[in-house]
């Protein structure tokens, strides 16, 4: 699943967290990692966060290459993970610049729009550094898109690699689907077509994945699908979200900036963004 890895810092607290998760990702799939630094100006700033890098992965026993990059940094970073063939880049949610924990960074947002392999990110206020990659329950979301179906097969694999419980998620945003007819209410029998649709896609990602020895649990909530997402991970306990970086067409709400995009300003927890590539 993931053989190449690319962890992105600037030397921030959440980059050198997200680091963290990279190089144990690394450690259980035995993957290359290439750990990258972009600098303006001065590149001291640079070189010493890919040294930091280098040493906590020395002492995880993972070997990096360390490259310092010039130039606009998300498109350095998303060039430099092209031209390795990485097939996961990790970065933190912000940087050096950020002004709260929960804006996501400019960079990522840029990052995540741009990738094309996933895009693991990693906010700064989770658990405590000691914590790592423990998980024990992996929370997948879909909306039966094609891209979201796409997201089924890297959460199943990261449930089978740390013997997690995988959960699949549909949030039945009734007003974003009736839109402009929700003004006058909508009917009981719409909602519950909603809800059959929602049970569809759950049953459709289930059946796109190797399930056979996981522990899956499904669920279809009815709400706004940015807050379904965020109360189910704090009520059920989830560790890592994996979601699409958009949704239906149709729904006005369902791309990065909206529903991922606020999962990844509240949500606590490590998010992997599968792209559109």
């Amino acid at each position: 699943m993931f053989d190449r890895l690319l962890i992105a810092t600037d030397g921030s607290d959440c980059a050198r967290r997200a680091a963290k998760y990279g190089i144990e990702l690394a450690d259980v799939y035995g993957a290359d990692v290439h750990v990258v630094s972009v600098y303006r100006g001065d590149d001291a700033q640079g070189r010493a966060a890919l040294d930091e890098i280098a040493d906590l992965a020395a002492d995880a026993g993972v070997a990096v290459d360390t490259e310092l990059l010039s130039g606009k940094p998300a498109k350095s970073i998303v060039d430099y993970a092209d031209q390795t063939g990485a097939d996961l880049v990790v970065v933190g949610r912000r940087g050096r610049s950020g002004v709260r924990e929960r804006l996501l960074g400019s960079i990522t947002e840029r990052v995540l729009r741009r990738s094309g392999p996933p895009v693991l990110t990693v906010s700064g206020s989770e658990m405590d550094a000691d914590t790592g990659t423990a998980y024990g329950d992996v929370l997948v979301t879909t909306d039966g898109s094609d891209l979201a179906a796409e997201a089924g097969p890297y959460a199943a694999d990261l449930a089978g690699r740390f013997d997690a419980v995988l959960h699949v998620l549909n949030a039945v945003d009734v007003q974003a689907e009736a839109g402009v007819f929700d003004a006058g209410g909508v009917d009981r029998e719409y909602i519950e077509r909603l809800e059959t649709k929602g049970h569809e896609a759950v049953d459709d990602l289930i059946a796109g994945i190797d399930a056979t020895d996981l522990d899956v649990r499904e669920a279809v909530v009815r709400g706004y699908a940015p807050e379904v997402i965020a109360e189910y991970v704090a009520e059920n306990g989830v560790d890592l979200v994996v979601m699409s970086s958009e949704g239906q067409s149709n729904l006005a709400g369902q791309q990065l900036g909206t529903v991922a995009g606020r999962v990844l300003r509240t949500v606590d927890r490590p998010v992997l963004v599968v792209t559109e590539d």
